[in-house]
């Protein structure tokens, strides 16, 4: 006697969105009948737990079989077997590609190599995320990594192009790229207190004003290669070591009507070292090394600092502020390429400053 089997015949894939984000998530097949059975998802459609099982293991074949083509979605777009609407298929592109900042920021600094991937358990750990979609969002990483570091051009529009992702996922993945590349220290103890969303901001800044592509558009400029001729032009800044005094007295005037008295005494006792800091990291900017540290001399010279004599953030604000402004009012910065160094310069150190300000 032949045993009878059930078939179901459909034209289109059909994709239960809440099924594919516990798939995403790292859910075995097991844990999501049981994470659903929990929600009430059975007696809610009144289906036996039997049938819920059956239907979460059908999701998953069927996922499990479209994720070798979401490696490159443009095949997604192309083949035949999985006929999906397209309002479907741009949800799995998104879906799988998601990547969530904690696990983006333990990846920073990382080198994407298998060895790395063997130890992602403790990332796991660490952050709360199963360590299925860790593997899920380091091998991500990885793949976009190789695909798009040497590509001319826009990071994030060569990203979208290729792996039909929204602008604001393409983002994130071309902050880590960019990262990567340049290899920005974000590993050391002291800049563990960094978010992903600050290192975000921070490198979406140096992106847009430090690179070849922030005076030049074209396919044939890298948004991940930096404006040499700019980091060693900022040398030029080293003459206004010698109007410190000037500098000092205008950001005073701009500050004093708004600063506490305590506050104020403070600046103006170690104006010096702050303001030699700034000097020093721009004239330094041309080496490897020191673009490389960036974010570890902020904290060391600057933030570290302002901490122990317990700035606030909005007098953090007010001071880069004042500087900045102070410089371009000042009588020898009115030569325009001086004016335009500092502006551009002071455009990055602001938003780096305030993001990576912590109290």
């Amino acid at each position: 006697m032949l045993a009878d089997v059930d078939v179901f015949i459909s034209n289109y894939t059909l994709v239960d969105p809440e099924i594919y984000q516990l798939w995403i998530e790292g859910f075995s097949s097991t844990e999501a009948v049981c994470y659903l059975k929990q929600k009430g998802f059975g007696s809610m459609f009144g289906a036996p737990i039997d049938l819920i099982a059956s239907d979460v293991l059908d999701h998953y074949r069927t996922y499990s079989l479209i994720e070798r083509l979401l490696h490159a979605p443009t095949k997604l777009l192309e083949q035949s077997c999985f006929q999906l609407e397209a309002q479907t298929r741009d949800l799995i592109i998104e879906k799988y590609y998601s990547i969530d900042d904690a696990v983006a920021r333990e990846i920073l600094g990382k080198k994407l190599s298998s060895r790395y991937r063997k130890d992602l358990d403790e990332v796991s750990e660490k952050t709360c995320v199963k360590l299925k979609s860790c593997r899920r969002q380091f091998d991500n990483v990885k793949r976009i990594f190789k695909a798009v570091e040497e590509l001319p051009g826009n990071i994030t529009n060569n990203i979208k192009q290729l792996f039909s992702v929204s602008d604001e996922l393409a983002k994130k993945y071309a902050s880590i790229v960019f990262l990567a590349c340049l290899r920005f220290e974000t590993s050391k103890k002291k800049l563990q207190y960094l978010t992903f969303s600050d290192l975000f901001a921070c490198s979406q800044a140096i992106m847009i004003y430090w690179t070849y592509t922030y005076q030049h558009s074209g396919p044939e400029y890298y948004d991940t290669e930096m404006d040499k001729e700019f980091l060693l032009d900022l040398r030029e800044l080293r003459c206004l070591l010698d109007k410190e005094k000037e500098i000092k007295h205008l950001v005073c005037l701009r500050l004093k009507p708004v600063l506490l008295e305590r506050a104020y005494y403070e600046l103006d006792t170690n104006f010096r070292s702050y303001w030699r800091a700034f000097i020093t990291i721009a004239c330094n900017l041309h080496r490897n090394r020191e673009l490389r540290d960036l974010f570890l001399d902020l904290c060391e010279k600057l933030i570290e600092p302002w901490r122990q004599n317990g700035w606030s953030r909005e007098q953090v604000n007010k001071f880069l502020s004042a500087i900045t402004q102070s410089v371009l009012d000042l009588e020898i910065s009115r030569d325009q390429e001086t004016r335009c160094l500092w502006d551009r310069y002071m455009q990055v150190i602001s938003i780096c400053l305030d993001r990576m300000y912590h109290i």
